[in-house]
């Protein structure tokens, strides 16, 4: 039991220590200005992508960023090859995603997407800011590529938490710069207890 306690302890600590140091650059007023001015200036909205873990975390961000004033979809880059990518608009943004930043099936659905709309602008979330993914990128947000807390350095653990957490930040900015209230919120939750919650007066 100590044992366990003690690998426990650990993690909590290694992962900790990896949020801690996430970098604080102007990456993220960037794409704070980015966002506003695609969602909130010319009523677009952002589209969220990432494959395997990190498309599960893009996935909650898109729902997070949604529920709090600042319309988002996830896009699945594969299913985008097969007709989705036609809910990507003009006046859209895209938030790619990848630890790596070499992760094919969103390199290419980038691609597609200049085929589509030339000029949308991209942010990316990565470890490693010289990947192919960052080149394509108006705007890159660096992890601080921490190492996995995984036993075998491979399953996305560490990366995943720091990709939540840098989804966070971005949330809680366009919460600010929208002035986003709490009748807003309730507005978008009707059921629930955070519904019930934020109707309180």
């Amino acid at each position: 039991m100590k044992e366990i306690r003690s690998i426990v302890e650990g993690i909590f600590s290694a992962e900790a220590k990896s949020v801690a140091s996430i970098p604080v650059t102007d990456s993220y007023e960037s794409a704070a200005e980015i966002m506003f001015e695609r969602v909130h200036r010319l009523n677009g909205k952002v589209v969220t992508s990432g494959m395997g873990k990190a498309g599960q975390i893009a996935n909650n961000m898109a729902t997070t960023f949604s529920s709090t004033g600042t319309p988002a979809i996830f896009l699945h880059p594969s299913e985008a090859q097969h007709g989705d990518l036609g809910i990507i608009q003009s006046n859209d943004v895209i938030l790619a995603i990848s630890n790596s930043g070499k992760t094919r099936e969103i390199t290419e659905l980038l691609d597609l997407k200049e085929r589509l709309f030339n000029g949308i602008p991209v942010i990316v979330i990565t470890s490693d800011t010289s990947s192919p993914l960052a080149l394509k990128a108006d705007c890159v947000i660096a992890t601080g590529a921490p190492p996995e807390v995984c036993p075998l350095g491979l399953t996305p653990t560490t990366s995943t938490t720091v990709m939540t957490v840098i989804g966070d930040a971005l949330t809680v900015i366009m919460m600010k710069m929208r002035g986003f209230t709490k009748e807003e919120y309730s507005k978008r939750h009707h059921g629930g207890y955070l519904g019930k919650k934020s109707r309180q007066k």
